[in-house]
């Protein structure tokens, strides 16, 4: 089913009444320009509180560096006037790659990857004098993963009464064991110090999206030390944190985590038991308390998972060719997300946290951002696909009071289906010299 976009601040306000909803929105945007210090001791300053997202590419070369197509995005993105740049899921092993040609940072590759940061901070202090702070985010695609193009390769926590299905997993299919997951701590310890090298100011181990440490933490089913309480689903993040923070001091840790799978219980994270689309926010709470005290600077908060219900943590306009389409009015989506991070934010204030998810809001992105940001739901704004549609959208905002309608992104799920297609990542609508949908 598709539903009109909204073309107007009073449409959106409309519309918001009738369905007995609220979003803070504001048509002052000076907040997003505003200067953000955080960390131990304001460490890190921030220009502004725009972030770019970390997006999943297929822009790697043989060795998991990146390419031409990998600089350019970075490059654009940089131009863009962003104060954050939260660089793509990057692999830490050639196996737990969810495509072929996805990032992964290894011995060969970390000199490009030095280059690339290095670009991409020195066209940003070029074109508007400041410095940005740059997030790497190290992955494991657990059973997503594809390393081989055309070839699935799984690599699961738990066995899901939902997701096995969903993604024709056998019942007799193997776990990773806990040896296993031991000694992929080390691979994490090993791309955080390359990260280092690079000369990337934070990492991100990415736990959200229903990837292997998004799995973790909702696998209330495995046995073992890394499965059943709560201390064992985020035993595998607490220790990798610790031992980054202790290994590689040089560089700061967080997460972009899932605070809610939407999910069945006992498979996902934070679903009420009876109504897995009701969220229990106390384990996510929790999670994000810990990794405060563990040192984390700031948090990227998320929810649902792309493979299984993209709608939840990034309502579109359409869904990619051959799947379901859902019959939920976008709005509710992006409300929804809206009021779990306000509902974060709120019980870990000092810590700044992302709103982010509203790419289907067009134009009036910046406007629900601005509200966001100035009622406290949220300290900071990411743009993901939004971003690779227009990536001087900060620059935009900041110098022209808003959005071009002409240049935001559809919500079209063609970068997403171009992913799927093994095919190099973009924006279809906007980027069309680069990237075009596959025929059929």
């Amino acid at each position: 089913m598709l539903f009109p976009f909204l073309n107007t601040y009073s449409q959106l306000q409309d519309d918001l009444t009738k369905l007995g909803a609220a979003l803070p929105m504001s048509e002052d945007l000076s907040v997003l320009s505003e200067p953000l210090t955080f960390g131990l001791n304001k460490k890190y300053a921030l220009p502004n509180r725009f972030v770019i997202q970390p997006m999943e590419g297929f822009d790697s070369g043989p060795d998991g560096e990146p390419t031409e197509l990998g600089f350019r995005r970075y490059e654009r993105f940089a131009a863009g006037g962003a104060g954050l740049i939260w660089f793509e899921a990057t692999a830490v092993r050639a196996d737990g790659r969810c495509n072929s040609q996805q990032f992964w940072i290894n011995e060969k590759s970390v000199n490009r990857f030095a280059a690339l940061e290095e670009k991409t901070r020195s066209i940003a202090k070029k074109e508007f004098g400041h410095d940005i702070v740059s997030i790497i985010q190290l992955t494991h695609s657990g059973r997503y993963c594809k390393p081989v193009r055309g070839q699935r390769m799984p690599v699961i926590a738990q066995h899901s009464g939902v997701l096995d299905a969903a993604h024709n997993i056998p019942d007799d299919y193997p776990l990773i064991t806990d040896d296993e997951l031991d000694r992929l701590q080390d691979d994490y310890i090993t791309a955080a110090k390359l990260a280092a090298k690079c000369g990337f100011d934070g990492v991100d181990i990415k736990s959200c999206h229903g990837y292997l440490l998004n799995e973790l933490l909702g696998a209330h089913t495995r046995e073992g030390k890394y499965g059943g309480s709560f201390e064992n689903r985020t035993r595998f993040l607490r220790e990798t944190l610790e031992r980054i923070r202790n290994e590689v001091p040089s560089i700061f840790v967080t997460s972009r985590f899932n605070a809610y799978d939407a999910v069945k219980h006992p498979w996902g994270f934070c679903s009420v038991k009876e109504d897995y689309k009701q969220w229990d926010l106390t384990e996510a709470k929790q999670l994000a308390a810990m990794l405060y005290r563990l040192g984390a600077p700031l948090l990227n908060v998320t929810i649902g998972n792309p493979y299984f219900n993209p709608h939840y943590n990034r309502p579109y306009a359409k869904a990619i060719r051959g799947a379901v389409p859902y019959d939920e009015y976008p709005l509710l989506g992006v409300v929804r997300f809206a009021n779990i991070v306000r509902e974060m934010q709120e019980s870990l204030p000092e810590v700044p946290m992302l709103g982010a998810g509203m790419g289907w809001l067009q134009h009036l992105v910046a406007q629900v951002a601005s509200g966001l940001i100035q009622r406290g739901w949220a300290t900071l704004f990411g743009f993901g696909r939004n971003a690779l549609a227009c990536p001087d959208l900060p620059k935009e905002i900041m110098t022209e009071g808003g959005m071009d309608p002409k240049k935001v992104c559809l919500a079209c799920s063609g970068c997403t289906e171009l992913m799927r297609a093994e095919m190099p990542t973009g924006c279809v609508m906007r980027d069309r010299e680069y990237y075009r949908l596959p025929e059929g």
